[in-house]
Parts: structure tokens; sequence; C-alpha cells
């Protein structure tokens, strides 16, 4: 998809900004909108300037990123007071979790669009502009089918994208409101998610980042077993692409034939991320994780002997409701035992309308945040020796764009970095450009990130590139997934 058109230009129906916020299943619902946009003659406009409609889709995860959203749409309801804005659409998450709600506490926005009403985005943007506001909320059931998520406007890199392999998730851990606003988990067939992953890559796309809610489940509903393995064995042939990066794989369903595929790719990069969120079986069943600590380690120890190089990342949730002090040192001594490459943590935020709001012995937030600290002051150290020991290696750096301000300092990522959630690595190379894949040498660590010189011409494609399409300015927000 192209964004070719100006305001100006007759064929144009009208102009559109658009915010997304939340994780990177939420930026390809945002995408896929833009692409339904763009078809029937929306010219996308830099967020901030004049425009007819605004989108924002929304993040309902925690209470932080309600928070975020419902102050984004402040905003654009003041713009749209100034005159700036004739209509503001807000969707996704937090549409779906609060429905009319939202109308009660924001009255001037103009229609509400929850996460299964994206296919109507045109047909809601049309209504608007054509001054029918009669109908102000659109809700759909969660599909039985996976949604198309195909003929995207992408408003990432031209290097790199998400590809959503499946919606929704049956797991039902009781922190977690995802289920009540995804629904259960429909896996993407397989064939279609290859040719999903084939336009990407005809449309530039160096780097796949594969992403679900539950992502070793894949197929099981579908297929009725887990087919993650030959997914990522055809994905792994498609010859334009360079990295493939798998993230969410929930710390189940690992077969022998996805650890087969795991240790001999050609183009799938030596990282996983793995939401453990917890190691007390205690607290694991309380949480309905559906696994055991004993369990956790087999699968982490057989993949580092599976994937050599292995970079692993985790979150883990502290404070959660009767979380006792010996049950935090244990998850503590863990994380220190283990030593995850990468790390974040979450403090438990309460969900009113999941099973563990009603848990007795909530903590209080204090405590919730010391707990956090803790881990993290383990973990920082953890990270640092793992960074200084890439210093004198040769690896390839992807470059994602410029350091601001600095016309010869380049941003980019080693395959041991995900985009927006990990650190980046710093090149001073006047002769790059963003998308290149360039052999560097790692000179030295700054916290979390590397520096490091290029010691080669970068690998660009034989094939010519895509001519660069115009790209708003977005807004978004990356949140792990739990």
């Amino acid at each position: 998809m192209t964004s070719e058109s100006s305001p100006e230009s007759p064929e144009v129906r009208g102009t559109i900004s658009f915010v997304s916020l939340g994780c990177s299943k939420n930026l390809v619902d945002s995408e896929r909108m833009l692409g339904l946009l763009a078809q029937d003659g929306y010219a996308l406009v830099p967020e901030g300037q004049s425009s007819d409609l605004v989108i924002v889709n929304t993040c309902g995860f925690i209470d932080a990123a309600r928070k975020e959203s419902c102050g984004v749409i402040e905003e654009m309801l003041e713009r749209k007071r100034d005159g700036r804005v004739k209509g503001v659409i807000v969707a996704g998450c937090l549409a779906e979790r609060q429905k009319d709600q939202l109308l009660d506490e924001f009255p001037d926005v103009d229609q509400v669009v929850g996460v299964f009403g994206r296919e109507q985005i045109v047909q809601v943007s049309n209504r608007i502009l054509g001054g029918l506001h009669e109908q102000r909320t659109l809700f759909r059931p969660a599909p039985v089918d996976a949604q198309d998520d195909r003929a995207r406007l992408r408003i990432t890199p031209r290097h790199l994208a998400y590809l959503k392999v499946s919606e929704g998730c049956d797991r039902l851990c009781t922190f977690c409101a995802i289920p009540y606003m995804r629904g259960k988990h429909v896996t993407k067939p397989i064939e279609r998610v290859v040719e999903e992953a084939r336009e990407l890559a005809r449309d530039g796309v160096r780097e796949l980042i594969l992403v679900a809610q539950d992502m070793t489940y894949y197929g099981v509903d579908l297929y009725g077993r887990p087919r993650l393995a030959e997914l990522l064995r055809e994905l792994d042939q498609i010859e334009e692409l360079d990295w493939i990066r798998i993230l969410y794989n929930y710390p189940n369903y690992f077969t022998e034939e996805l650890y087969e595929v795991l240790g001999s790719p050609k183009r799938i990069v030596p990282y996983l991320d793995m939401p453990l969120q917890h190691i007390n079986d205690r607290m694991l069943k309380v949480m309905n994780r559906r696994h055991t600590r004993a369990e956790t380690e087999a699968i982490i120890n057989r993949l580092r002997a599976t994937m050599p190089g292995l970079v692993l990342r985790t979150t883990f949730i502290v404070g959660f409701p009767g979380e006792t002090d010996a049950e935090f040192e244990e998850m503590a001594d863990f994380v220190a035992a283990t030593r995850f490459e990468r790390l974040g943590v979450f403090t438990y935020s309460l969900e009113p309308d999941t099973p563990a709001a009603k848990l007795p012995n909530q903590l209080p937030d204090d405590l919730k945040e010391a707990r956090r600290e803790r881990i993290m002051t383990i973990q920082q150290p953890i990270a640092e020796e793992f960074n200084r020991s890439l210093v004198g290696r040769t690896l390839d750096v992807l470059i994602d764009g410029r350091a601001p301000g600095q016309d010869d300092v380049w941003i980019g990522r080693t395959f041991a970095d995900a985009p927006d959630v990990d650190g980046v690595t710093l090149i001073r190379d006047p002769g790059l450009q963003a998308g290149d894949i360039v052999p560097c040498e790692i000179l030295e660590t700054q916290g979390y990130d590397l520096v490091a010189r290029s010691l080669a011409l970068p690998a660009r494609r034989k094939r010519a590139r895509p001519r660069a399409r115009k790209r708003p300015t977005s807004s978004l927000t990356i949140l792990d997934g739990m």
C-alpha cells in the first residue's frame, strides 16, 4: 500500500490522521485500517496536522495503558474543539473493553469501534463525514476465522514488519483481560501466513517479527495439534527475508519438531521472547498459568542447548495478590540464577473484570514497586555483563534510522534486540541507510546499548529496493505481552 495522494488531489475522499497505541498486535490492526482507508481514497496526514478525521487505536491492557489512551483521546477532542479536526474515532482494545462507558466519559467522541469492527472503518469514516451521527458505536463478535491482515499501509520502518499469526487467547490467566477484549484463540492458516509474509517481503521487509497472544499454541484450534514448527519451516524458506524473530512464546507446546526447527534455521534469529510472569508453583497455579517451575526450567535448558547463543527475553509480574516474601524471593533467586539476557518487570495491575481482582490479600503499591525495583536491580548487571560479552565480536546490525540530530550516526539492532523493547546499536558511518544489514565490530557498551563500527559495505538487496512511500508520524507505545 502507498499513500501518494495529497489532500489537494481531486480523488481524495478526505484526510485522516492516526494514533496507534499498545502492543504490536494492535499495530497490525492499525495498519490494516489504514490500508482500507487508503484504498477508499483517504489521504493520511501526519499526526498533529489538521485533518478531517483522527482515529485513536487504543490499548486497554493495564491501568497505565488505559490512562495513556484516555489522555490521547482528550488531546484529540481538544483539537476537535479548536476546529483542527472534524471527527474523532476511538477504536481498539479500550473501546472493546469499556464500550458505551467511553461515550459517557467522552461525549464528544464521534464513534467508538471495537476490536473486531476494524473492517468497517471506512463505512464509519464515511458516515461521520456525511454528517450521520445516529449510530455512534460499532461492535462485532470475535470471528471464528482469523482476520485477513494483508493489504496494510505499514507505519513501521520499511524494512521491518509484524505478522500476526493468530488472534485471541484461550489461556484465561487470572490477571489478564485480553481474552475478554480479543476473544478466543483463532489460528491463521499456514498458507495465509506464508502468503502474507511473501507480500511483506516483496514490499521490502528484511526483518519479519511473528506475534500472537500465545505463539506456541498456534494451530491447536484449527488443526488439532500445535503446528508452529511447520509454519516456521515454511517461513524460513522465503529468500527475500533476512531475519525472522518470534515473540510471545508461552512455555508450553515446545514439541520435538519445534526444537528441531529452532536448532537449524536459515533466517530465524536466536532470540525468543517467553513471558513467564512467575516461577513459584503456587503463584503459577493461582495465576492459572498451567505450567510448573520444573517444566519451565526444562524448556529453558533445552532451548539453550538447542540454539547456541540464544538470547532469551522474559517478563515477570511482582506483587500479585497474596504473593509472600518467600515466593517473591524465589523469583529473585531464579532471575539471578537463570541470567536472562533480556527481562522486563510489571507491577501487578488490578483489572476489575478479571478473577485476580476478587482475590484476597491485594498488596500495597509501595511494596509492589519495591519488589519491581529489586528484580531490576538484580537484572541490570546481568544485562550489562551480556552486552560486555559482545564487545570485540563481529555481528550483523540492521539499520533502523539516523540518530536524532546526528547526520553521521545511525541507530541499528543486532539479533539480540527486538525493536522498541530492547537496546540499540549506535554506528558512526555516513554511508549507511535505513534497511541496510551491516557487519560491525562491537566497540563498547553504553548501559543497555552498544557502540559499533561498520566493517564492510552493507548487505543490500540484489533486487531493486521498492520506492519509499510517504509515511505518517505515528505515536506508538509497545507493551509486552502476557
